[in-house]
C-alpha cells in the first residue's frame, strides 16, 4: 500500500514559489542536471513536474513518481506538455513501484531532503538502476560552514519539517549517496539563491553517481 502523503498547504505554496524560482535561475540548474541523459528514466519525487520540459530528446521515456496528490495533478498537467513521453504515478521513495534493474537513470531533484528515511530511499533507487546506470541528483544540503549548519539543525529540530512538507535543511546527502553504495563521479557545490545572506536551504549539490 502506498503511504498517504498529503501536504495541501505546502504543495500550493511550493507550486507558486517554484515558478518564480525557475525564472530566478532554477531552470538552468534543472537543465544541467538532466543534460546528456538517454534511455528510460525514473524520476523520484517529481513534485509539480518542473523538470519535465528539460529532458533531452535522447530520453525515450520518463516514469515520474510523486505521492502528494495536489503536486501529482500539477505534474500530470506538465507531463502533457513535455517534449518526451512522461507518465506520472503515485508512489514513495523506499517503495518505488518499479521492477529491479529497470531504468537507465534515476533522477532525484529536491526530494531527498523530505523523504522520511533517506537511506531506504537511496537503497531503493539503487535497486531500480540497471547495470551501468546512474543517479542524477540536485538537492539542498547541510552547510559546510558551522554557523549556518547550526541554524539548519535547529530548524530541523523545531519548525522546518512542519511548515515545509517534511523538508530537512541539514541533511548530508552527498555522504548518504556514497553510504548507499554509489560512487560520486561528479559533484558541484554552490549556493542558490546566491544572495548576500544565505537562506537555510541555500547550500546545494548537483552531480552524478554510479553504482560501485
Amino acid at each position: 500500500m502506498v503511504e498517504d502523503v498529503r501536504h495541501p498547504i505546502f504543495a500550493r505554496v511550493y507550486t507558486r514559489l517554484s515558478r518564480a524560482m525557475e525564472d530566478g535561475g532554477l531552470a538552468e540548474h534543472r537543465a544541467r542536471l538532466l543534460e546528456g541523459l538517454s534511455g528510460e528514466v525514473l524520476e523520484v519525487g517529481a513534485g509539480n513536474g518542473m523538470n519535465f520540459r528539460h529532458y533531452p530528446p535522447s530520453v525515450t521515456r520518463v516514469l515520474a513518481v510523486e505521492p502528494e496528490p495536489y503536486l501529482r495533478r500539477q505534474a500530470q498537467r506538465n507531463a502533457a506538455e513535455a517534449g518526451v513521453p512522461v507518465e506520472v504515478v503515485d508512489g514513495v521513495a523506499g517503495e518505488l513501484p518499479v521492477p529491479d534493474r529497470s531504468y537507465d537513470a534515476v533522477v532525484c531533484s529536491l526530494v531527498l531532503c523530505s523523504v522520511p528515511d533517506q537511506r531506504a530511499a537511496l537503497v531503493d533507487v539503487r535497486r531500480a538502476l540497471r547495470r551501468g546506470g546512474e543517479l542524477r541528483f540536485f538537492e539542498h544540503v547541510v552547510s559546510p560552514g558551522r554557523p549556518l549548519a547550526t541554524v539548519q539543525r535547529a530548524l530541523d529540530a523545531t519548525v522546518w519539517p512542519l511548515v515545509a512538507g517534511g523538508c530537512h535543511a541539514a541533511r548530508d546527502t552527498a555522504s548518504a549517496i556514497e553510504a548507499a553504495g554509489f560512487e560520486l563521479v561528479e559533484l558541484d557545490r554552490f549556493r542558490f539563491p546566491a544572495g548576500p545572506v544565505p537562506a537555510p536551504t541555500a547550500p546545494h549539490i548537483l552531480g552524478r553517481a554510479v553504482l560501485r
